[in-house]
């Protein structure tokens, strides 16, 4: 019998939420396809405006609307660009496992996100031994390693990008790496009807803020490589605010999991506007690549 994998259960709450996602996308695109095309604009331009008069080398792109129903305009594909997938607190360069890759894939050097506790996550003791079996098990314990949904916060800095498409209402978030969506539910705050790796978000408008709680988790998703964890009891509570000039995002997430931890952390980033001409989100559908990772010990074995 084959083995059980850890997302086999949710399966078909997963299956059922991607084909209400892909509806929802098409409602948002249709809505906000000209604003999204808009938004992309200044970031090839650097947000200028045509000149006045019809003056310069040719006609410049419109500018972007810099609100939507009152609100900050956040479309766009963003990115993060630090060492937090590998470990949120602050750690040296070292090797890893795969001796084989020299410097290809050790770990690089990184700086603390978190912003308080001294930039160390505040674990209970059972927490701290769980995070150290984890280590012990890595990279085959990761989630990443098995092509599972990242969860939150980890989809938004992983070393992949990820695209906001707002419109008036919902606001939907797509992420390259494994397909992974969410939709973030603005104007009817529900509870999840199901835990789930990527939770269940409920958003508001804080000033020009935009305020995310998400809750409804899984206990199987890690925060980075380091094997920093939760349980079934977290809270991430999301804050995006777009800085002067248009071209970063400025985030936080505050984690709380008294299962887990002694107190509330938070951690703290950029998130950086890709900026290429013609930028997209690309596809990383990584299931097939993970299949032997995860299934080699099922295979017959050849006699003698």
């Amino acid at each position: 019998m084959m083995k059980k994998a850890p997302w086999a259960g949710p399966r078909a709450s997963r299956c059922m939420r991607n084909r209400l996602t892909d509806a929802f996308i098409a409602i948002v695109l249709g809505a906000a396809a000209t604003v999204a095309l808009a938004a992309q604009q200044p970031a090839r331009q650097g947000g200028a405006a045509a000149p006045a008069g019809g003056e310069g080398r040719g006609r410049a792109p419109a500018a972007r609307s810099n609100r939507i129903a009152g609100h900050p305009n956040l479309n766009g594909i963003w990115q993060a660009v630090n060492t937090a997938n590998w470990n949120l607190e602050g750690h040296s360069a070292a090797a890893t496992t795969f001796w084989q890759l020299g410097a290809m894939f050790a770990i690089p050097a990184g700086q603390s996100v978190i912003v308080d506790n001294n930039g160390t996550i505040p674990y209970t003791p059972e927490g701290l031994k769980k995070r150290q079996e984890n280590q012990a098990g890595w990279p085959k314990s990761d989630p990443e390693a098995k092509c599972y949904m990242p969860g939150l916060p980890r989809a938004t800095y992983m070393p992949y990008p990820f695209q906001i498409v707002q419109g008036e209402n919902d606001i939907l978030f797509i992420y390259e790496y494994a397909g992974t969506n969410r939709t973030v539910h603005m104007t009817s705050h529900t509870e999840s009807p199901v835990d789930s790796w990527m939770g269940w978000s409920n958003g508001k408008w804080d000033g020009d803020t935009l305020v995310i709680e998400v809750n409804g988790f899984n206990d199987l998703s890690w925060f980075d490589r380091a094997g920093n964890h939760h349980s079934d009891a977290l809270t991430v509570t999301e804050r995006y605010s777009l800085a002067p000039g248009g071209n970063h995002l400025n985030y936080e997430a505050r984690i709380e999991d008294p299962k887990t931890f002694t107190r509330p952390w938070t951690i703290r980033m950029p998130l950086y506007r890709r900026l290429e001409p013609n930028v997209q989100l690309l596809e990383y559908k990584c299931v097939e690549f993970s299949e032997e990772l995860l299934y080699s010990d099922l295979k017959k074995k050849s006699p003698g």
